[in-house]
């Protein structure tokens, strides 16, 4: 017998015995033995393995443990008790061994247990689920923590994605309110979590709903639903979609800023809602119609929550938000509008009827003056003469020559003056309206701005046309006596998507015309 000592073959001998044999196939067990230093019986051994060797640990429960196994079985199976629990009970019946034993023990007796769920599915129309969850990415070379929202119609899985810089209450309800407005309604039910912008108290006893989402649900007119605690499997269909978006959006990103995220973003959501479903069989677009017939209409207006956010328009048409002032059209100079922060980037700011009326990305500095141009109007000074503001008040109101012809002999020495200001007011109302303007002045025989204007401002709402209609709500159900399109609920609306708001925003200075940034003192 060979006086050399035998060892456990290690995985690098195993792979070289084989790679030997398998390049020398007539080379013997005992050579290969005498080129390694080992003896020919491990040599064999290694060459009759088809699997590398590994260290399998004896299994050995302790004999103090014996008398228990009955007991242990019963508390870890029936009365679930933690570790912890069961030892301190067998130290009660006289064990008298350490953890280490009875946990090893456990890891034997415990029954692994496995949920069985029940498929869930829905009317069309009757429900939808709202989860949300934060990523970090690359936006403009730089790491930045950001939400994407996910709401999902649950009958046909049509997913909308939104994503923001902001997790606030405000934010949520945004990307609730742009869902509803591109799902074209509102469901009966939505199926939230326990966050705290939707539940203020979550005990079972003491159930206690968040006040201004109650008040936002009957803006809306859906009913409040929500989870259990820890119970995320009761809304699987919105919650399982993010290991998607995990891996084939969020993964390895990087985009040059918000706006080529959320761009990119609506592209990644309209990949996901032409696939063919697994569970539905076809395609979310395709079932996507029968949600709509089912929904309720949208209310008339957006839901203001936070009406504390005013500010009072300076006469130079700014406002001032963060250590940062931001224009806004000249007809709300002196008077009182809402702002909001929109994803966290951008300022929006309303009107008192509740119209957006203006659009800034936040600035990232403080003192900075942001300006639109348009939303100065021109000079009376650098308008056109008489004759061409003649010839344009006739093109708009060929019916109104007589109006015209009294104002001009009436004022004759300031007539460009007011004619230029009236010409400038007429777009921000409807045409019928300010027809009954001046129908007003030639009852009354008053032929100045500031009696249209006055007129206009007591007896109708501005009619700002700050946005087109949002294309895939053709067709859909409309509350009655709805006095706006549905364009102001949505930011992927033609006035608010990245062509009106890069006219604003970090564009080459051949583009950056009508917009101007500076410093303050």
């Amino acid at each position: 017998m060979s006086k050399r000592r035998r060892k456990v073959i290690a995985m690098e001998d195993w792979v070289t015995i084989k790679t030997l044999r398998a390049k020398n196939p007539k080379m013997s067990s005992r050579q290969i033995a005498r080129l390694l230093g080992i003896s020919h019986h491990t040599v064999k051994t290694a060459l009759a393995r088809e699997t590398p060797p590994a260290y399998q640990r004896i299994d050995k429960t302790n004999p103090k443990l014996d008398p228990f196994r009955e007991v242990v079985f019963e508390m870890a199976n029936v009365k679930r008790f933690r570790g912890s629990r069961i030892f301190e009970e067998l130290r009660s019946k006289g064990y008298a061994g350490g953890r280490t034993a009875l946990y090893e023990l456990l890891r034997d007796l415990r029954v692994e247990t496995r949920r069985v769920y029940t498929p869930y599915e829905t009317l069309p129309g009757e429900q939808s689920q709202f989860d949300w969850s934060e990523y970090t990415v690359l936006i403009g070379g730089m790491l930045t923590e950001i939400v994407i929202f996910s709401y999902i119609n649950s009958f046909s899985r049509y997913e909308i994605l939104e994503g923001s810089l902001s997790e606030n209450q405000s934010a949520v309800f945004e990307a609730m309110e742009n869902s509803f407005a591109e799902s074209g309604g509102v469901p009966q039910r939505v199926q939230v979590d326990n966050a705290k912008v939707f539940v203020h108290n979550t005990s079972k006893n003491n159930f206690q709903w968040n006040a201004r989402y109650l008040h936002f649900c009957g803006h809306y007119g859906f009913e409040p639903s929500r989870s259990l605690v820890r119970h995320p499997w009761s809304k699987g269909k919105v919650e399982k979609p993010f290991d998607f978006l995990e891996t084939h959006f969020i993964a390895d990103a990087s985009f040059t800023d918000m706006l080529d995220l959320l761009t990119k973003l609506k592209d990644f959501q309209k990949r996901v809602n032409t696939r063919v479903h697994a569970t539905i069989k076809t395609t979310p677009e395709e079932l996507v119609a029968k949600d709509r017939a089912a929904f309720s209409p949208l209310p008339a207006t957006r839901y203001v929550g936070v009406k504390e956010e005013t500010r009072k328009v300076t006469s130079d048409c700014l406002i001032s938000y963060d250590g940062s002032r931001y224009s806004v059209p000249w007809p709300f100079a002196t008077k009182h509008v809402w702002i909001r922060v929109s994803r966290g980037y951008f300022l929006e700011v309303y009107s008192q009827t509740n119209a957006l009326v203006a659009t800034h990305r936040l600035s990232t500095r403080r003192g900075a003056v942001v300006i639109e141009k348009s939303h100065y109007r021109t000079p009376v000074s650098t308008l056109a003469s008489i004759q061409r503001l003649r010839l344009s008040f006739r093109e708009h109101f060929p019916e109104y020559e007589l109006f015209l012809e009294k104002l001009l002999a009436q004022k004759r020495i300031n007539a460009r003056y007011h004619l230029a200001e009236i010409l400038q007011i007429a777009p921000l109302y409807g045409r019928d309206d300010f027809a009954r303007a001046l129908d007003a002045c030639l009852q009354y025989n008053v032929f100045t701005v500031r009696f249209i204007a006055g007129f206009l401002e007591k007896n109708f709402q501005q009619a700002f046309d700050l946005s087109a209609k949002i294309s895939r709500t053709e067709g859909l159900p409309v509350a009655s006596g709805l006095t706006r399109d549905l364009s102001e609920y949505s930011l992927t609306s033609d006035r608010t998507s990245r062509d009106i708001l890069e006219a604003q925003i970090d564009l080459p200075l051949t583009q950056k015309s009508d917009t101007t940034t500076s410093e303050g003192e």
